[in-house]
């Protein structure tokens, strides 16, 4: 391996206790072999290859691990956590994980583990059935389109593709099959197929965010789009949004007079809605503008049910664009340790019962305090400051006897890792 990439990409991780003189050199301690390892879960760090035989199979957390190439016949409760440490998910970055298979290990798995083959599959895929998938659920997102110019760009665009989605009902089904979609393209690429498929993808893709609902929900769970969709979107994006120009229409009288008389209302309505929702995404995570968000969607489905004509829709739409400007007018830019705190404070009170002590602030706030210690620029994307930070953070749960609970000490390291 050391040919063809550099020496630094790749460890070999072995039990080195025996008599063995080869292997000698690979022998470590297992405060050593932890710190491999936290080198190997740092995206940032030029190790990205561990070479094992039977280490790691089970109880090894990494997220990050993107594929295992297998060469050894796994059996039983060993290859069902093999796949299941592979499959993490990843944030939005990672959607699963690939087994390349030199052994065919695969080819009578579900046998082997007594498995209904039918639903065995439906769990883990091969990729050249997930490729034959792909033209299909292109197709199927593009059906909902019919007649619509792909080539349009800007508000004409988007407008002429939201007009295919009416409703919620619609807007939900699309969203379902596109995430189907989205998850074929994530495992399937970076296959050359994709090629013949970029454009309509990239297309979809575009529409499905203009029509994400700004509250972050719909009947079902919308999703994030995954890392190699993101990097085609933003390869000379098509569908760009005309300049926002929110402030000046709710504040120049003049050029308010001018949208409320436009010739073709419903269009224009459209693209002030487009304005709007777009604004409202940026702040989806903000508490202060879930009101507006919740206002958005319930102006839209009264239009959408017809009980708000297009004008009328227009104009209480420009409403709500000024209440929203005037808002972040309002609203000031919150410290993130604020906004960590807050966060921390929900969580504790939420898990909070006779067992666990009522003194939320005080744990808050001893938290708080020793992060800002212990923390540095730039923590997140080093093994040693997220080692620092977990340290810092068991150490004061254990201070209140907390420290056991596994589930809260991550909720807790997500927000402190997002607001810190």
């Amino acid at each position: 391996m050391d040919k063809h990439l550099p020496p630094e990409a790749s460890e070999i991780v072995i039990s080195a206790t025996g008599k063995d003189e080869r292997l000698k050199p690979y022998l470590r301690s297992r405060d050593q072999e932890e710190k491999l390892l936290d080198r190997f879960r740092d995206a940032n760090d030029p190790l990205k290859i561990l070479v094992v035989t039977a280490k790691l199979l089970t109880g090894f957390d990494a997220p990050i691990l993107q594929a295992m190439y297998l060469d050894k016949p796994l059996k039983a409760h060993t290859l069902l956590q093999a796949i299941c440490r592979t499959n993490r998910t990843y944030g939005n970055k990672k959607t699963h994980g690939l087994v390349v298979d030199y052994l065919g290990v695969f080819d009578d798995v579900a046998q082997a583990l007594d498995f209904d083959e039918q639903g065995f599959q439906q769990v883990v895929s091969g990729i050249s059935a997930l490729k034959n998938e792909l033209p299909g659920a292109v197709q199927k997102c593009l059906a909902y389109f019919p007649g619509v110019d792909r080539t349009l760009s800007g508000y004409e665009g988007l407008i002429a593709a939201q007009d295919c989605l009416p409703n919620n009902d619609v807007r939900d089904n699309f969203a379902a099959d596109y995430s189907y979609l989205a998850n074929l393209w994530e495992a399937v690429s970076p296959d050359p197929i994709l090629v013949n498929y970029e454009t309509d993808y990239k297309w979809l893709s575009q529409v499905y965010i203009s029509v994400q609902p700004t509250t972050g929900m719909g009947k079902l769970l919308w999703h994030a789009l995954g890392a190699k969709t993101i990097e085609l979107i933003h390869q000379n994006v098509r569908v760009e949004a005309v300049r926002d120009d929110l402030e000046e229409i709710v504040l120049d009288a003049e050029l308010l007079e001018v949208v409320l008389n436009s010739a073709d209302p419903k269009n224009k309505a459209k693209e002030i809605e487009i304005k709007v929702a777009r604004r409202l995404r940026q702040h989806i995570d903000n508490p202060c503008f879930r009101a507006l968000s919740e206002r958005l969607e319930a102006l839209k489905e009264r239009h959408e049910q017809g009980q708000i004509h297009s004008v009328a829709f227009l104009k209480d739409l420009l409403d709500l664009a000024r209440d929203l400007v005037q808002a972040e007018k309002d609203t000031p830019p919150e410290e993130d340790e604020d906004r960590g705190k807050a966060a921390l404070t929900e969580l504790f009170l939420e898990v909070r019962n006779e067992q666990t002590p009522k003194m939320v602030e005080r744990i808050v706030n001893d938290i708080d305090e020793i992060l800002r210690l212990v923390r540095f620029p730039g923590w997140q994307k080093t093994s040693a400051g997220e080692r620092e930070v977990k340290q810092a953070l068991r150490k004061t749960l254990f201070k209140y006897a907390l420290h056991q609970d596994k589930e809260l000490f991550e909720k807790a390291y997500a927000y402190i890792k997002q607001y810190y």
